[in-house]
């Protein structure tokens, strides 16, 4: 299937067929609690979509972008590794897990990672611009050259982490600090 738009379509109870998408658009399509199993996307664009609960069992996705996107729950770890190539624009990626995915150089933009699971993921050099935290572990992930510098609610243990030539901003580095339950006063 190359360059279809798929528009409101409700995947929940007629499955997307397995197969290659490439070029296709997905807009305000529901695919909440199905499968998306060995099925490939190439350049393909998720906008205003509910990919809640979905299983991505050897799932390729290769350049794709998602946008306002609903992505509660999911299981980056099971996708295909080979290419995996994503970004984020203003979703709700909470209770998802990114355990042991390789994720260099990912944008990440206006997204809430509440609850979500980067442990031993490699996010060297991704950029999160303004993102939300809150609750998210990272444990012994690489997040060397990343950019935190706008986002908040972070609790990344320096100790436990690879976090060299990171950057944060001077408010959002109490967030390395976590571990003293230290407080610190901004006003001085």
């Amino acid at each position: 299937m190359e360059d279809k738009t798929f528009n409101k379509s409700n995947f929940t109870k007629n499955p997307l067929p397995k197969g290659e998408y490439e070029c296709c658009t997905f807009i305000n399509c529901d695919f909440s609690n199905s499968t998306l199993a060995d099925i490939r996307f190439l350049e393909c664009e998720f906008s205003g979509c509910n990919l809640s609960l979905v299983k991505l069992t050897n799932t390729t996705l290769a350049d794709v972008k998602f946008r306002e996107c609903k992505m509660l729950g999911l299981h980056f770890e099971d996708c295909n590794e080979f290419g995996l190539s994503v970004s984020f624009d203003n979703c709700s990626l909470n209770l998802t897990s990114f355990y042991k995915v390789r994720m260099i150089k990912t944008s990440f933009k206006s997204s809430q990672f509440q609850e979500a699971d980067f442990t031993e993921c490699d996010l060297t050099g991704s950029v999160f611009d303004n993102c939300d935290f809150s609750g998210a572990t990272f444990e012994n992930t690489i997040i060397e050259k990343a950019d935190f510098r706008s986002s908040v609610n972070y609790s990344i243990d320096p100790e436990r982490n690879r976090i060299k030539k990171a950057r944060f901003s001077l408010t959002g580095s109490v967030g390395l600090l976590d571990k003293y339950n230290i407080e610190i006063d901004f006003t001085n």
